[in-house]
């Protein structure tokens, strides 16, 4: 600040001076020319920075050990103002890669990364404005291809999550030294070679095939075995329903042996209260009961002389 107001006072001097002649005070070229200059000695001691940037003031080339936020500022003509982003930026990177069987692989890694504010300055001073590919670059590539050397071709595939996570750790150890801080990393596209690929795809199918064959012959072998489970139950439904039909026999057999029985003792009890009631009275009236008003034609003397009894129709 200092600096502007004393080229702001030196210009009003030199203005008020190269004005001055023997006839009095009077504006001439000499002063519009150190105007200009002047104003282009002022121009020079005002920069800005950027938002989201952090200014490293440099003094003929040497780093100040001040450093400048975002917005306008005043400086010496003599000092620059380097301007380093803090924002979180991406690279992406297209790298060939081997896998541990030695199958080629192209991936596409991405990388989400923020340099510290704190340690803008020092960034500056130990690796300069370029760090990106000075320090990370490098380190990228080779975490990424010693993590990818790991895992066989096949695998790959299957632990892609996994590969991320692991290069992100080793990124964040190394990185952290520089004062850089790896915010995300993400493998964006994975490629094999064409043979490796038709390789893959044509195990898919034999496994989809194989399954299906799995699926299929499982299936039958629960069919047969329901099959066999409902024939047993077939069976022994039909023994247990011969079981039942025999013992309901027995028990009909057995109830109408009863009800005979029971028959004959009540035929039995009838015709002994029937003798035992039974009167010549009683036998007498029965007989007139019975008797159709007809007189008998034959009179029976003995078993071997029957003889018709008088006046009887013939």
């Amino acid at each position: 600040m200092n600096w502007f107001f004393l080229a702001v006072a030196t210009m009003l001097v030199l203005f008020l001076v190269l004005g001055m002649r023997r006839g009095g005070w009077r504006v001439n070229k000499k002063q519009i020319f150190s105007l200009v200059g002047a104003l282009w000695i002022l121009c020079g001691m005002v920069t800005t920075v950027p938002t989201g940037h952090t200014g490293i003031l440099t003094t003929f080339g040497r780093v100040e050990d001040t450093t400048l936020e975002a917005g306008l500022h005043i400086k010496s003509p003599f000092q620059e103002v380097i301007s380093m982003d803090n924002r979180t930026q991406k690279q992406t990177l297209d790298l060939l890669c081997f896998s541990s069987d030695i199958q080629e692989v192209s991936i596409s890694y991405s990388v989400n990364y923020q340099i510290r504010k704190a340690n803008a300055q020092t960034i500056y001073k130990t690796i300069g404005k370029d760090y990106y590919h000075v320090v990370m670059e490098p380190r990228i590539q080779d975490a990424v291809k010693s993590v990818m050397a790991k895992y066989t071709a096949e695998s790959l595939i299957e632990e892609r999550d996994t590969l991320s996570v692991k290069i992100t750790e080793i990124l964040e150890r190394e990185l952290s030294v520089y004062n850089i801080d790896v915010i995300n990393t993400a493998i964006e596209n994975m490629d094999f070679s064409d043979a490796f690929t038709q390789a893959v795809e044509e195990k898919q199918v034999a496994q989809q095939q194989l399954l299906k064959a799995q699926t299929e012959q499982a299936q039958l072998t629960m069919e047969q075995e329901a099959e066999a489970e409902r024939k047993e139950i077939a069976a022994t439904a039909e023994a247990e329903i011969a079981v039942i039909q025999a013992e309901a026999e027995k028990q009909v057999l057995k109830i109408q042996a009863d009800a005979a029985e029971y028959a004959g003792q009540k035929d039995a009890a009838v015709n002994d209260a029937l003798a035992k009631s039974l009167t010549d009275i009683l036998l007498e009236y029965y007989e007139i009961k019975q008797w159709d008003g007809k007189l008998p034609e034959y009179y029976v003397a003995g078993v071997d002389n029957v003889s018709p009894i008088l006046g009887a129709k013939q």
